[in-house]
């Protein structure tokens, strides 16, 4: 979460009017994040969330994001209700900006997440991928495999100011993935960005999840391998296997992975890491200094990438084959 659009009282007003919350009291900018505007409010009903969506949401995706945590918030998954309009829409307008009014989650995303907070965070990932079973509207991965080497042409140029050498080893990695990447493993909804700022916690207790706005349809084990690139590795770069271990426990308490799956982990879990390293990369090399992205070195996803790279069996990640 972030603030990148600027709103007054007058304005804020005015739109809380298209809605049944109550009166206006209090709201402040929420400093935290990378890609949209948020604002907590609290009326004389309820605390809510106001997203302002910046430059890299598309309007056309927002019934998806949107109705995706309806539709999971109905089925027993802890996350943001969008409330809807007087007239019923879910999305407004704002400071020029398209805009939802969400319910506020009590919680707080830890810094420091331990063994325990990574097997609930494996628990959540899995009821969140068999809620999501129902749920009929689909959104394709704007970020998949297909979708980096366009992106990583546009770095390629000046990868090598980043690191001496890293322009051949991501060549690589591309070829290597589009090579051998699966396409016969279930797949179904997936968040797509379960980084722990997005998981809110109640002591060890998953609270909520939030931020829906990469969620699309994809491979169920393309999500998890994210979580092990997002939850596992230390800021040494090491990856903490008792943490890894008990997020994969986690999950398969809830939903059995199958043995492709497993196999399949490292590279997809390669595949992730080189998905955040593009974009972190792409940000780090064009976007200039007060731009609305906030740009996240690369260089600790290169280091994810090169882990992966040596990894034979997915039991290295703290899982057994079946």
């Amino acid at each position: 979460m972030a603030v990148y659009t600027d709103i007054s009282e007058v304005e804020l007003g005015a739109l809380l009017k298209e809605y049944d919350v109550g009166e206006l009291l209090s709201y402040k900018g929420i400093a935290e994040g990378t890609e949209n505007s948020n604002y907590l409010l609290h009326t004389s009903k309820a605390a809510f969330i106001l997203t302002l969506y910046e430059q890299r949401v598309e309007r056309s995706d927002l019934p998806f994001f949107l109705g995706l945590m309806e539709h999971l918030a109905q089925h027993g998954v802890n996350c943001p209700l969008p409330v809807r309009r007087n007239d019923r829409a879910v999305v407004s307008e704002i400071a020029g900006r398209p805009a939802a009014l969400i319910t506020f989650l009590e919680g707080m995303w830890l810094r420091k997440p331990a063994p325990q907070h990574c097997r609930e965070v494996g628990r959540a990932m899995a009821g969140m991928h068999l809620a999501a079973r129902g749920f009929e509207p689909t959104r394709a991965n704007a970020l998949t495999v297909g979708d980096w080497r366009p992106l990583w042409e546009k770095a390629k140029p000046r990868a090598n100011e980043v690191e001496e050498g890293l322009e051949a080893e991501v060549e690589a990695d591309l070829a290597d993935l589009a090579q051998g990447w699966p396409a016969d493993l279930p797949t179904g909804v997936i968040h797509a960005d379960l980084f722990p700022d997005n998981v809110f916690f109640l002591g060890d207790r998953v609270s909520g999840i939030i931020d829906f706005y990469f969620a699309c349809n994809d491979l169920l084990a393309y999500d998890i391998a994210t979580c092990l690139n997002a939850w596992c590795f230390e800021k040494d770069g090491s990856y903490n296997l008792t943490k890894g271990t008990a997020l994969l426990e986690g999950y398969q308490s809830v939903r059995p992975l199958e043995g492709a799956e497993i196999e399949a982990l490292p590279l997809l879990a390669r595949g992730s890491a080189l998905r955040f390293m593009l974009t972190r990369l792409y940000d780090w090399l064009t976007v200039s200094n007060g731009a609305l992205v906030n740009k996240r070195d690369p260089m600790e996803y290169v280091r994810r990438l090169r882990f992966h790279r040596q990894i034979s069996s997915a039991s290295e990640y703290g899982i057994g084959l079946k």
